[in-house]
C-alpha cells in the first residue's frame, strides 16, 4: 500500500471510529468524505448511522398522492415548469369536491397520505386554506392525514394575510392542520436563491417560519433538492443548516431529498446520475445524526431509489401523482409490487407506515 492509500485508510478508519462513538461528523469532514470515499465506504458510514434508528433489513414506506391545488403563482423559480402567471392562460384552483375526488382515489389504492403543493397564488386568502382542510378533517377524520402547504407557501399566505408565522399557524392548526412540510427549501443558500428563485424567501425567514410551525405544536420535515448548477459547499451549508435547525428545536421529523427534472424548465440542463444522488442521500444520513428517518425519492428516481436503502434511507414513499415534477419529466408507476420487490430483493422487508396520528402501523 503506498502512502496516499494508506492516508486515505487511515482519514476513513478515524471517521468510522467517531461515528461509531456517536460522535458527530464535521463540514470539512464531509467534504473529505464527497471527494474520497468510496460508494463502499460512504454505504458502510451511512449504514451505522442508519442503524442507530432502524432495524436493520428493515424500511418502510406509504402510498400517497401530491395534490397540486392551483397552478398560479407569481414566485417565477426559473427550475419550475409547473405554474402559470395570474395574468396567463391555463390557471387553475382546484374545488372542494376535485380535491375529494382525489382523496376517494388515493384510498382507493390503498393510500392513506396526501400533500398540498400548489404556489403563490395572490386570489386565495388564508380562508380559502382553512375551509379546505377543515372540510378534509371533517369528511376523512383519520382515515387519511394531509401534508397541508410547503413552508414556502405557508410564508406567502401568512404575508397575504398580513399575519405573522405564529398567528397563521395557530389559524391552521385550528382548521385541523397538523403537518406543513418543509418543501419550498431547494438549495438553502442565498447565493442560490439569488440565482434562480429572487422572489422567494431568504434563508433566515424560512427557518424563522418553520420555527413557529414548529412552536406552533405542528409537525414539520426538512427537504432538499439537489442537481440545479449548486456547488458541493452550497449543499453542505444546506445539511449544516438544517442540522443546526434540528438541535434547536427537535422539530424535524423525516428529511427526503429529492433530484431537479430540468425538462421544460426555463434553467434547463442535464438530470444528474443515479449514482450522484445516491452518494449525496449516503452523505445526508451521516451527517444528519439528529434526524431519525431518511427518506429515498422514487417520484424522482423511479426503482432505483430503493437502491438508497443501502446508502442510509429507511423510508419511500410510492406516489399517484405530483403535477410539478410530472411537468418536468418525472414519470409514475402505479405497480407497486413491483417497485417492492425491488426492496425485496436488496434484502429489505418494506412495512407500510401510517402517517395517520389515529392509525397503528400494519404489522
Amino acid at each position: 500500500m503506498n502512502d496516499s492509500a494508506a492516508a486515505l485508510e487511515t482519514t476513513i478508519a478515524g471517521i468510522a471510529a467517531k461515528i461509531a462513538e456517536g460522535s458527530r461528523v464535521g463540514r470539512d469532514e464531509a467534504r473529505w468524505l464527497w471527494e474520497n470515499a468510496s460508494d463502499a465506504e460512504l454505504c458502510s458510514l451511512a449504514g451505522m448511522v442508519r442503524d442507530r434508528f432502524n432495524a436493520r433489513g428493515s424500511c418502510t414506506y406509504m402510498v400517497m398522492r401530491i395534490i397540486n391545488y392551483t397552478n398560479v403563482c407569481v414566485a417565477q423559480c426559473d427550475y419550475c415548469a409547473f405554474y402559470r402567471l395570474p395574468t396567463q392562460d391555463g390557471g387553475y384552483v382546484l374545488s372542494h369536491e376535485q380535491v375529494f375526488n382525489k382523496l376517494d382515489e388515493l384510498l382507493a389504492l390503498g393510500g392513506d397520505l396526501a400533500a398540498f403543493n400548489g404556489g403563490f397564488n395572490p386570489y386565495l386568502p388564508l380562508s380559502y386554506y382553512c375551509e379546505l382542510f377543515a372540510a378534509i378533517r371533517a369528511r376523512y377524520g383519520d382515515e387519511l392525514e394531509f401534508y397541508a402547504l410547503t413552508i414556502a407557501e405557508f410564508m406567502y399566505l401568512a404575508d397575504h394575510a398580513k399575519l405573522s408565522y405564529a398567528e397563521a399557524a395557530a389559524k391552521l392548526k385550528d382548521a385541523g392542520v397538523r403537518w406543513i412540510t418543509g418543501g419550498g427549501s431547494e438549495i438553502l443558500t442565498e447565493e442560490f436563491r439569488a440565482r434562480h428563485s429572487k422572489f422567494k424567501y431568504t434563508v433566515a425567514q424560512y427557518f424563522d417560519a418553520q420555527r413557529a410551525i414548529v412552536e406552533a405544536g405542528v409537525k414539520t420535515t426538512a427537504t432538499m433538492v439537489i442537481g440545479f448548477d449548486e456547488s458541493i459547499d452550497e449543499r453542505l451549508e444546506h445539511l449544516e443548516r438544517t442540522r443546526k435547525f434540528q438541535d434547536e428545536t427537535g422539530g424535524l421529523a423525516s428529511f427526503l431529498c429529492w433530484t431537479f427534472k430540468p425538462y421544460f424548465t426555463q434553467i434547463g440542463g442535464i438530470e444528474i446520475s443515479t449514482a450522484e444522488y445516491l452518494r449525496h442521500l449516503a452523505l445526508c444520513r451521516i451527517y444528519f445524526d439528529n434526524i431519525p428517518r431518511i427518506r429515498t425519492s422514487v417520484l424522482t428516481q423511479n426503482e432505483h431509489a430503493l437502491e438508497g436503502l443501502n446508502y442510509g434511507a429507511d423510508d419511500f414513499d410510492l406516489p399517484i401523482e405530483d403535477e410539478v415534477t410530472q411537468k418536468a419529466g418525472a414519470t409514475i408507476s402505479l405497480d407497486f409490487e413491483r417497485i417492492l420487490n425491488y426492496a425485496r430483493e436488496l434484502g429489505y422487508t418494506p412495512e407500510y407506515r401510517h402517517v395517520s396520528l389515529g392509525k397503528p402501523v400494519s404489522p
